[in-house]
């Protein structure tokens, strides 16, 4: 039997970094979705270390049918995907008299469409027991004013999530967004490794309990 898969879109140094290491870990395959080559190359080898395949991809997961390929290649190669994990955010430094519709639409394209265009490109390939996860943020309740779009992005992402899982409950696939109510930091309970834990114990609730956010305060 293969082993289980995650795969990663938006994959960076950060939290989704630490959670491919700790997917790893555990003996998942690991597939890396990132717009830098070199940090996605870094990322790669750290994570084939713990002797897993990876495989990795940039893309502009904004450019839907280059997304769809790329998830797609993962999926077939695998023959599988157990746990879809979504991390892109924009961060826009414009308050709400700077902030044009046109970057407000491509903001939310990023931190919210992408979603749309990853789940469902996996979705041939997730079965029962399959997972969505994604990284939320404590802006979708308390917005910084000066960068508009990225509560904007955080509060539409989480209400997608409950869409996403309704849909796909009945199949025995969940989806669940993590509200990270702080500061990622170097040291302390917002480390990336911290807030990857909450991650996957997120992905691993009781199903007859199952939360669709789950919120992380350290």
């Amino acid at each position: 039997m293969s082993r289980p898969v995650l795969v990663v879109v938006g994959a960076g140094p950060g939290v989704s970094g630490s959670l491919a290491r700790r997917a790893a870990a555990e003996g998942y395959d690991v597939g890396l979705l990132g717009t830098d080559e070199q940090r996605l190359a870094e990322l790669a080898e750290a994570v084939r270390e713990h002797g897993v395949d990876v495989g990795h991809a940039v893309v502009d997961v904004t450019d839907d049918a280059a997304a769809r390929a790329a998830i797609g290649r993962l999926g077939e190669h695998a023959g599988r995907i157990d746990h879809l994990h979504f991390n892109p955010s924009a961060f826009r430094e414009r308050d709400p008299l700077e902030l044009t519709v046109a970057e407000l639409l491509a903001d939310v394209a990023l931190g919210v469409g992408a979603l749309l265009t990853a789940v469902q490109a996996a979705r041939p390939f997730l079965s029962a027991g399959g997972r969505v996860t994604v990284t939320g943020s404590m802006a979708a309740d308390r917005p910084w004013h000066r960068a508009a779009s990225l509560g904007v992005q955080k509060a539409g992402v989480r209400n997608l999530v409950h869409s996403i899982d309704t849909t796909l409950a009945a199949d025995g696939i969940r989806a669940v967004s993590v509200t990270v109510r702080g500061v990622l930091s170097d040291e302390g309970a917002f480390t990336p490794d911290r807030v990857a834990d909450a991650l996957w114990a997120a992905a691993r609730q009781d199903e007859a309990e199952w939360r669709t956010e789950v919120p992380y305060s350290g």
